[in-house]
């Protein structure tokens, strides 16, 4: 009955997701942004089941049940201040210069080589998050289906393909509006019966207003805080977020969406928290052996309940998974293969028909991550470590900060990159887990600094591309300087060229 009920919602998105398709109307503008025609609704939406996927919710239980509510809630209350501050600062600017992609900007901005280069970094990240997605539906899978874990990530990935291939982020959009019906409603369904069945109660120590987790590094506040930053500040530069912006109908309509997306993100977490905590004090529940969740469901809980749960999980990683893919897809072929919107007459959009090929090879690369790395808020969180540290800075200065210029983007995530990734394969562990990524055994770094390895990074990359534009010349100046040198070279041609014979007639020197 579970695998069926959760078949039918699967069935439902892609339903909807292909049929929505049309709208499309063969135009990359359509596929990619919509059209630019989203209101307040839709995009909010959007935003809020970008963040509310399965790294928010079944790996923040997970996390929760094991090291306390802020290891846990950490994760979505992180995604809930990125959209706070992208509402206050960025998606009023952003919506406004009429971006593809966020990597538009970097385009704008600086130089064609900072374009790929953020391009890159931008798709490694997604494809990251992409796979975190996968990883909560090879679980479900495996659990309630007795498929393979492995089958289950190609299963998984290919049903988000389905939809996502044909509608872009039309599909995605409208996709959402039942995603977030059914993950919102069974957030509420499982806390009410949780609370009901238990009542809500945290084991000593592990609770919300057990402040030590956010001011003792032995009960884990450096990893706390690194997750708070990585997700708040490092998820700003999040392609998914900001090809809904991109999307709404006017720069007021994306600040607004932005709000109610963190008000709602905020309250779905904090429940799902609460849930795993309670789950870990009344029935011993830990991670161990598979997602809490699962097990909790499997403790006696109503079939239905079941289905309503196990859907909502699914609908989650749906759509972030298919903003993810789209957003991926578009910076590949547009940003890093340099393919730019040119519809000659009578022909197909070339940079749609290749944004629709490039999902395959994204979607395979996020399968093997997957399959490698079968841990769902882990990867949430390393994916924004790297935009932390490599791109935070040249994005959000370079949108405020007129001394920002290219040779601080380009030291900045250079320094940002080698340093995290460094600290990445000196650091036994990642987040609280063993780090089974690019660990390399050592005595060097020991697992007490965890945590401490994102936020030095982020520090050093903001530092240097600080440092390096206040030592460098920015664009404006480079081009006046320019400017002057040809004005100059035109003057002293000008100086070489004989004076014009007087006319005919007229004796040379004579008036």
């Amino acid at each position: 009955m579970i695998i069926a009920g959760v078949g039918l919602t699967v069935l439902l998105v892609l339903v909807v997701g292909i049929a929505v398709a049309r709208m499309v109307d063969g135009d990359s503008t359509n596929y990619l942004v919509a059209g630019r025609q989203l209101g307040v609704p839709l995009v909010a939406v959007a935003l809020t089941t970008a963040a509310v996927d399965s790294n928010a919710t079944i790996g923040n239980t997970d996390l929760s049940a094991g090291l306390g509510f802020w290891a846990g809630a950490s994760l979505a209350l992180g995604l809930a201040v990125c959209l706070l501050l992208a509402g206050i600062f960025l998606a009023e600017p952003m919506n406004r210069m009429g971006l593809m992609t966020l990597a538009d900007f970097f385009a704008r901005r600086y130089t064609r080589r900072v374009e790929i280069i953020a391009g890159v970094l931008m798709v490694v990240s997604f494809t990251v998050l992409l796979a975190g997605n996968l990883v909560a539906l090879g679980f479900l899978l495996e659990h309630f289906a007795d498929v393979p874990y492995e089958l289950g990530v190609i299963v998984a990935v290919a049903l988000i393909l389905a939809y996502t291939v044909g509608g872009g982020l039309f599909s995605d959009v409208y996709t959402a509006v039942i995603q977030a019906v059914i993950t919102v409603g069974a957030t509420v369904a499982l806390f009410v019966w949780v609370a009901s069945e238990h009542g809500i109660s945290v084991p000593d120590g592990a609770g919300p207003f057990d402040l030590g987790q956010l001011t003792d590094p032995a009960q884990g506040a450096a990893i706390n805080w690194a997750t708070l930053v990585s997700l708040g500040i490092g998820d700003l530069v999040a392609i998914d977020f900001m090809q809904r912006i991109f999307g709404a109908r006017s720069p007021e309509a994306a600040r607004r969406a932005c709000f109610v997306g963190a008000g709602v993100t905020a309250a779905v977490g904090v429940a799902w928290s609460l849930i795993a905590l309670t789950g870990a004090a009344e029935l011993g529940l830990t991670a161990e052996g598979g997602p809490v969740v699962y097990k909790l469901l499997d403790g006696g809980a109503p079939a239905l309940l079941a289905v309503l749960v196990l859907s909502g999980v699914v609908a989650a990683s749906f759509s972030t998974g298919s903003g993810a893919v789209l957003a991926t897809s578009a910076v590949t072929v547009r940003n890093v293969a340099g393919l730019k919107r040119a519809v000659a007459p009578g022909h197909k959009d070339p940079l749609l028909r290749w944004v629709r090929f490039a999902m395959l090879p994204v979607a395979v690369c996020a399968a093997i991550l997957a399959v490698r790395v079968s841990q769902t808020g882990i990867l949430l969180t390393l994916a924004f470590d790297l935009m932390l540290a490599c791109l935070i800075a040249p994005f959000v200065l370079g949108l405020f900060w007129r001394r920002s210029t290219t040779a601080g983007a380009l030291v900045g995530i250079g320094v940002g990159l080698v340093v995290r990734l460094a600290f990445l394969v000196l650091t036994p562990t990642l987040y609280g887990v063993p780090n089974d990524l690019l660990y390399i055994d050592n005595d060097l770094v020991g697992a007490g600094f965890d945590g401490w390895a994102t936020l030095l990074a982020g520090a050093v990359g903001i530092g240097v591309f600080v440092a390096v534009s206040l030592c460098s010349r920015s664009l404006e100046e480079e081009e006046r300087d320019l400017r002057f040198l040809d004005h100059r070279a035109e003057a002293g041609a000008a100086e070489l060229v004989p004076d014009p014979l007087p006319p005919e007639g007229v004796p040379v020197g004579g008036t």
